[in-house]
């Protein structure tokens, strides 16, 4: 029996053609609300609401007084808020943490057979046969590339074992609700029911490739969103025609195989944002660095949905997985502690192909909200979801995933989850360990410390607390740190030399890599068996705009959420080091770097001026599709189309346009070195509130009212590529910007 699927469209989906380019941004048209009829009593009540806020925090910029006020007249008049209380976890760090293993790579002779099976040549592409692959592993003088099959698919998720008490928002007992929407009594303790997901071979987070240099992977991605095997409400979230893109989240990757939506509107697909049910594409990942530079290697990677419009409800409803890869070139970072920089890892050869590495743990947090059946489900893109009735509350979806498009400043959820289990518990050897963190999140950004409690986690209702300050659920209110981090990657791959952190900040799509150990406390005493740690959350963040109190922006001791419990075992063999010494050396800047300054790109990125948060522009412009930005005019009075050469360098500046939000930025196909931050130069000394900036990136950390240049090059490939910011509600709705490598 052949594996392919064919090309027949389901007719209950519908063809998806765009007959008119105006067509594909149409559906923005409807979010465009005037602010027509703000009294100057509202501008008052708004003004009093949030630039004191600002001004406390040290991060009301120029213009950020108008951008506060904007922001909350957009909540008080064009639009009211009001997302579930989810139901209480009672027994939080029970379930353990699940460890992804490695996918196993599909048998030569499995995809040999195949109809279509992945080659070099015209039309081997994708299942619509009118794309190639840019560069063919070949042509590298890198062996034919490793065959993997990720199936898109509906699948139930649960997010927890323990019993539930229903809540309301002043922390009370709540009615619950069955399947069939009938009501169930104040303060009845149950079950969660399945979530519904989206998600890679039906699991999340999806499935873990672990990749090395120089062994290209392939991964055929067929999309069977139709299918609905076990029966599950879709609910009102995810790509309502089922399509999908995959992107391969920063890998150095030809754009038809980055999975990106400027690409998909020009090439490929070309009548969709995305791949439709039935369809297949062979995402090909070189794995190899940019213009072959040892110096340019990555250590974490992450896949992804990123269907136009789409990507913040699919990510939510699942699609992410994971993308570890390693460097062999002299057992550097082979995941063997016994070679190279000996970092944490004891690598095992799998039977089926692939490997994985002991005490080499990838972390991924995602923050859901569970419907408490009582909140109506109402927003701007209701339209998009006839079957669900909206607005109207859904009481038969008690207990399972909530996600609310709209309004767009971001989606932050009350309930934290590491590898798709909330509040969950690893069993750790007394030894040092290697872990790989992701924020896997639609908006929310963590700050993580490891603390000690001696009385435990007591839950946030039983202290008293109401309404945001619910959120994460859980705290330990004598939470003292007890261990530090040493920092060994970001999302550029490895640090020129590690960094000892107190706490570090994770942003969405970021990642750090950090070495833990667990044989001894801060003070230098021992640990024991049964001691537990607390991966701990220190920053609040109530709504998607930023956050309310961090380390670095008006603290609260009092706020301290554990996520994960680290609960120390028996000692075991270590053979890993910490390095002292330089782990991966940058690529240099050149010396003249500072005389391209007149002539770099420009991008600004801002609210738009319908009021309120409704749309989000780049240079004053919406996402478009079909054509390359243009950058604003630059100090040499240039106001260039963003296309670079292939094989040139250039600086680009990028500005949050507003003092009352921050942005994750993230370009796609290279890394880049941040040189200048609001004016300063931050090559030699990073910035105290972003010291990542001393490595390469792939995502830009924007406070409010913040300039930040780059450096960045555009090696090996042409094509259309896009830049976005991640918060994804913010990409979702326009701040997004295509732009092409030429020849």
């Amino acid at each position: 029996m052949s594996d392919q699927t064919d090309n027949d469209r389901p007719d209950a989906l519908g063809p998806l053609e765009v007959d008119n380019p105006s067509d594909l941004v149409a559906r923005r048209a409807v979010l465009r609300l005037g602010a027509l009829g703000v009294t100057g009593a509202a501008v008052l009540t708004a003004r009093n609401l949030w630039v004191p806020s600002l001004a406390q925090r040290g991060l009301l910029s120029p213009d950020g007084a108008f951008a506060a006020v904007s922001t909350a007249i957009g909540d008080l008049v064009l639009y009211t808020e009001d997302f579930p209380i989810s139901p209480l976890i009672l027994s939080p760090f029970i379930d353990p943490l699940p460890v992804p293993k490695a996918l196993a790579p599909t048998p030569t002779t499995d995809y040999a057979s195949w109809d279509y099976p992945p080659g070099p040549g015209y039309g081997q592409q994708n299942s619509l046969r009118n794309e190639r692959h840019q560069i063919w592993p070949s042509q590298l003088g890198y062996p034919d590339p490793i065959v993997y099959k990720i199936e898109l698919m509906v699948a139930p998720h649960h997010f927890t074992s323990s019993q539930v008490l229903p809540i309301k928002k002043d922390g009370s007992p709540a009615v619950s609700y069955d399947a069939n929407g009938a009501a169930m009594p104040e303060g009845t303790i149950r079950m969660l029911p399945a979530s519904t997901m989206y998600a890679f071979n039906g699991v999340f987070p999806g499935p873990m490739i672990n990749a090395e240099y120089g062994k290209p992977v392939i991964v055929r991605f067929i999309n069977r969103l139709h299918e609905n095997p076990y029966g599950l409400d879709r609910q009102d979230f995810g790509a309502p025609d089922c399509s999908f893109l995959t992107h391969l989240h920063n890998g150095h990757t030809a754009p038809e195989s980055d999975g990106n939506p400027h690409y998909a509107y020009t090439a490929g697909p070309r009548s969709t944002s995305g791949y439709e049910p039935t369809l297949w594409v062979d995402n090909l990942y070189l794995n190899w660095p940019a213009g072959g530079d040892e110096r340019e290697k990555q250590s974490f990677f992450w896949f992804h949905d990123h269907r136009m419009n789409h990507t913040g409800s699919n990510v939510y409803k699942g699609l992410v997985g994971l993308y570890p890869i390693y460097d062999p070139k002299n057992g550097k970072d082979v995941g063997d502690e016994r070679r190279g920089l000996r970092l944490p890892g004891v690598r095992r050869t799998n039977v089926d192909g692939s490997f994985d590495v002991d005490y080499d743990i990838p972390l991924a947090f995602s923050d859901v909200s569970l419907d408490d059946g009582t909140t109506t489900h109402h927003d701007a893109h209701d339209s998009e979801f006839p079957e669900a009735g909206n607005p109207r509350t859904h009481p038969e979806w008690w207990g399972k995933t909530f996600y609310r498009h709209f309004p767009n400043h971001g989606f932050v959820g009350d309930v934290f989850t590491v590898n798709g289990t909330a509040y969950p518990v690893l069993d750790v050897k007394r030894r040092k360990y290697r872990f790989r963190f992701l924020d896997a999140s639609v908006s929310r950004i963590y700050e993580f410390k490891l603390m000690s409690s001696t009385q435990g986690p007591r839950s946030a209702v039983s202290l008293g607390l109401e309404g945001d300050e619910l959120q994460g659920q859980w705290r330990i209110p004598d939470g003292q740190q007890c261990m530090r981090f040493t920092q060994i990657a970001t999302d550029g791959g490895l640090l020129p030399t590690p960094i000892v952190r107190d706490s570090f900040e994770l942003w969405p799509a970021k990642r750090r890599e950090v070495i833990v150990d667990f044989t001894k406390f801060l003070d230098g005493s021992p640990t024991t068996q049964g001691d537990i740690v607390y991966l701990t959350n220190v920053m609040k963040m109530s709504t998607g705009r930023m956050w309310d109190n961090s380390t670095r922006s008006l603290p609260d001791p009092a706020y301290q959420v554990p996520v994960l419990a680290f609960r120390i075992g028996n000692v075991a063999p270590d053979d890993s080091r910490i390095p002292t010494t330089q782990m991966r050396a940058l690529p240099p800047l050149p010396k003249n770097w500072k005389t391209l300054m007149s002539d770099r790109m420009v991008f600004e990125v801002k609210r738009g001026q319908a009021g309120g948060e409704i749309e989000w522009l780049i240079n004053g412009e919406e996402f478009d599709p079909l054509n390359d930005i243009r950058s604003l005019r630059n100090p040499a009075g240039r106001s260039p189309l963003a296309q670079p050469r292939k094989g040139t360098f250039g600086l680009w500046e990028l500005r949050n346009g507003g003092g009352g939000w921050v942005h994750p930025f993230h370009l796609h196909m290279e890394e880049h070195r941040t040189v200048m931050r609001d004016g300063r130069d931050v090559t030699l000394t990073p910035d105290a509130a972003h010291p990542d900036d001393a490595s390469r990136e792939d995502l830009v950390a924007m406070d409010p009212g913040e300039s930040v240049i780059v450096y960045r090059g555009f090696r090996d490939f042409t094509g259309p590529y896009v830049a976005h910011c991640h918060n994804l509600a913010h990409e979702d709705h326009a701040m997004m910007f295509g732009w092409s490598i030429q020849p």
